[in-house]
């Protein structure tokens, strides 16, 4: 009898930590509570790319709570919310005709950053703009996306980042989330704050996919995101037995999104779609809303 009442208790044990482990995987936390990652603020009028303060506001009253910004530091090393600073993006934001010719393609000051509009309309946007919106709406997200290649210029970017969140109020560095491009970076950002997020995006990086998953497993990553070309159902697989969540990017129509649902990954980053949209069309959202 002692022997069947252990094997019943060992059942019973296992049943509730399976239905627990289920109960959390219907409700994520934080940022993963959505799978619709804005990027680079997500589109405006169509027009990708622009990082824009009315851009963010438009997603954001589409129902969009996490959104990917472009960092860059201007010429007098403030932080801005800009993809590159090359003549081409400055094309791009219709910016050509209303800087000199020696502007087009180099660093701009802040003063200059802020008072030239986007495609003769839109606001740029600086870091304190970003921690403003934020704290005007608490389930805002926002993920780093740093432009910067230099270790010095990082650290200085994330410093930055972090003295205007405290200016405000420290609980706004609790829904920044920081993407990471290798793995010293992680060292470094946990150096300036130990952020509660980690995003790692396997664009720049050569890893084979079982260094990925160790290190992920190893070192607690919230959510792995990649491009199209490294997704597979295996891959993605061992990462959420590793514990992160996955999205892909930059996918712009349901149809993907749904495929690619089908290979186990969680969400995406997008320049048009919207987290409403992807609740309408998401075969996960149909099973668990």
């Amino acid at each position: 009898m002692k022997r069947i009442a252990a094997v019943l208790f060992l059942c019973s044990a296992m049943m509730i930590l399976f239905l627990t482990f289920n109960e959390k995987e219907k409700q994520p936390e934080g940022f993963t509570s959505y799978r619709l990652i804005a990027h680079a603020m997500g589109s405006i009028s169509d027009q990708p790319y622009t990082n824009a303060y009315e851009a963010m506001v438009a997603n954001y009253e589409q129902g969009t709570r996490v959104f990917e910004i472009d960092l860059m530091l201007t010429e007098d090393r403030k932080v801005v919310a800009r993809h590159e600073w090359t003549e081409s993006m400055t094309q791009q934001l219709g910016q050509k005709d209303k800087l000199p010719e020696d502007k087009q393609s180099a660093r701009l000051s802040h003063e200059e950053f802020i008072n030239t509009p986007i495609l003769e309309q839109y606001q740029p946007m600086d870091i304190e703009a970003i921690m403003d919106m934020m704290q005007r709406h608490p389930d805002i997200y926002i993920v780093t996306d740093t432009k910067e290649q230099e270790e010095r210029d990082i650290e200085y970017l994330f410093t930055e980042i972090v003295k205007a969140a405290k200016q405000r109020n420290p609980e706004l560095l609790d829904r920044v989330v920081i993407q990471i491009y290798n793995e010293p970076m992680l060292d470094m950002i946990k150096d300036i704050y130990p952020f509660k997020s980690i995003i790692y995006t396997l664009y720049a990086t050569q890893d084979s996919p079982d260094k990925i998953t160790a290190f992920v497993k190893n070192h607690d990553i919230t959510a792995v995101t990649m491009p199209e070309y490294k997704v597979s159902p295996n891959f993605v697989a061992k990462l959420r037995e590793a514990g992160a969540v996955t999205y892909v990017h930059t996918i712009n129509d349901t149809r993907t999104v749904n495929n690619y649902e089908k290979w186990g990954v969680y969400g995406v980053y997008s320049d048009l779609l919207t987290e409403p949209e992807m609740e309408k069309g998401s075969l996960k959202y149909a099973r668990t809303r």
